[in-house]
């Protein structure tokens, strides 16, 4: 089933983003040209729990969408960071400000395996507890939110929180958590 990539060409090449054009041919024989991949960075997020239960969730503007948004704490994995759990937790305190002591790894998912070649690690944090001021990008804004587990299912039941690959990796923590009923 795999294909062999017979070449492969950057149209795009910049730091956050990239776009390939590739020929391929699959077992059968059959040329696929074009076939167009866009490279990410390996992306990160985790659901942050504090030490008195409460989760931690994050509230931006996203211009591509045009809308202020409801999310995880996450972001790129820097060529700087170890692996995804050490990326994690630098994402985390730069964007809440908390600390946490431990991540459980959820696994990996793709954003859209039939275009995209990155992958999100997702995390559930825990043991959470806000140690300093927010270490924002320069064209970041982010709002804090603590809700409690009920806020949180609540938002995921009002379609509120939109970032698919969130909702994914909310659902993972809440089931580590004991909190989904199937």
């Amino acid at each position: 089933m795999k294909w062999e990539t017979l070449s492969s060409e950057y149209l795009f090449n910049d730091r956050w983003f990239k776009v390939r054009k590739e020929i391929c041919e699959t077992p059968d024989g059959k040329i696929v040209d074009p076939y167009y991949i866009y490279d990410f960075p390996v992306w990160v997020g985790a659901v942050p729990v504090t030490e008195d239960g409460r989760i931690v969730m994050v509230k931006q503007y996203r211009h591509a969408l045009g809308e202020i948004c409801i999310e995880i704490p996450g972001g790129c994995m820097d060529d700087t960071d170890k692996n995804p759990e050490e990326a994690v937790a630098r994402e985390v305190m730069e964007e809440t400000g908390y600390s946490f002591t431990s991540y459980d790894y959820l696994g990996r998912i793709s954003p859209n395996p039939s275009t995209n070649s990155n992958l999100l690690h997702m995390f559930l944090a825990r043991g959470g507890r806000h140690v300093r001021e927010q270490q924002l990008d320069g064209n970041e804004g982010i709002e804090v939110m603590l809700l409690t587990i009920p806020e949180l299912k609540q938002l995921i039941r009002g379609n509120r929180i939109v970032q698919p690959m969130h909702v994914t990796c909310i659902m993972y923590a809440l089931e580590r958590l004991g909190e989904l009923n199937y």
